[in-house]
């Protein structure tokens, strides 16, 4: 089974468009606010850079909007 994470911020429009893909598809995906915990230092450690939106995908992030959009439509849904 596949693990999934999405790294964002609240005010950031592309996460929006993520935000918006996962909820009009009912889409099973955590969330994770890089202002809060330890989840930008976490993005950072796997990712290799604080962007977001990015989705973790088991050890591998992928980064940009419409990636991610893709990936979900694609594979989730």
């Amino acid at each position: 089974m596949t693990n999934y994470k999405l790294y964002y911020m609240p005010e950031c429009p592309f996460c929006k468009k993520v935000e918006s893909v996962i909820k009009k598809y009912n889409v099973d995906i955590p969330l994770a606010n890089i202002h809060e915990d330890e989840n930008r230092s976490e993005l950072e450690e796997k990712g290799g850079m604080v962007q977001v939106p990015a989705l973790l995908i088991d050890d591998k992030v992928l980064y940009e909007s419409s990636d991610i959009v893709k990936y979900i439509k694609e594979h989730l849904i």
